[in-house]
């Protein structure tokens, strides 16, 4: 079975969703569940340089005074430290995120997802600017993939249509904020939701999936069925 996360890395419900649904998948505790990252660009216009503090943006985006901008981030905060999160939203740098969502697609596709959880960190922990190559390249890296291979990823348009089409196939499932899951295929969960609700719904695709396969194919009376 297949859970299909869209997400961003400078969403701070995404990274608080990523670890409620590791906890869900743990207590489920169910090995052949397969998780693809897909990528959703909160704001592909950012700039690729750090302009604002995140205190700032926020005031001006939400139509808050600084000191109701700095509440507001820290209860957020708050929700990811309850996570386990060593959480420091009011510090991040934001900038743009898309080739941090290219380089995704390429570790996706080597094998190596536990490069989600390290970006996440590098920008809600560590305060790592997002759009610079030498931080993507280390982060990289860390994650056992080749620092060559990663430059020429990083300075190219690779994986650019990947992520587009991510957001195209988001756009026709009606997606509009993240992060959202689609759970085998069938469920779709809007935003961090609790960990129960998550296991619910694992547990419910997974029953399907296994009356999928009981149900296979079959000959009757009145002939063959091929739809199992």
């Amino acid at each position: 079975m297949k859970i299909e996360i869209w997400s961003d890395y400078a969403c701070p419900f995404c990274y608080i969703g990523e670890k409620r649904l590791a906890k869900a998948l743990a207590e489920v505790g169910d090995k052949n569940i397969a998780l693809e990252f897909k990528s959703f660009e909160l704001d592909p216009y950012a700039d690729k340089n750090v302009t604002t503090t995140t205190p700032e943006r926020f005031a001006t985006k939400y139509g808050l005074s600084l000191e109701a901008a700095k509440e507001r981030i820290e209860q957020i905060s708050l929700m990811g430290r309850r996570e386990g999160i060593d959480f420091r939203y009011a510090t991040t740098r934001y900038a743009n995120t898309f080739d941090a969502l290219r380089l995704t697609k390429f570790a996706q596709e080597k094998g190596h997802d536990e490069i989600i959880t390290k970006l996440f960190d590098a920008y809600f922990t560590k305060n790592l600017v997002l759009s610079d190559f030498a931080v993507l390249k280390e982060i990289a890296v860390e994650c056992g993939l080749d620092g060559k291979e990663v430059d020429e990823i990083l300075n190219s348009e690779r994986y650019a249509d990947e992520v587009r089409a991510d957001e195209i196939q988001a756009a026709q499932l009606g997606i509009h904020g993240v992060p959202y899951f689609v759970v085998g295929g069938k469920y779709g969960l809007s935003g961090a939701q609790p960990v129960e609700i998550l296991k619910q719904a694992i547990t419910e695709a997974l029953i399907d999936k296994a009356e999928e396969k009981l149900n296979g194919m079959t000959c009757g009376v009145d002939g063959c069925r091929f739809d199992g």
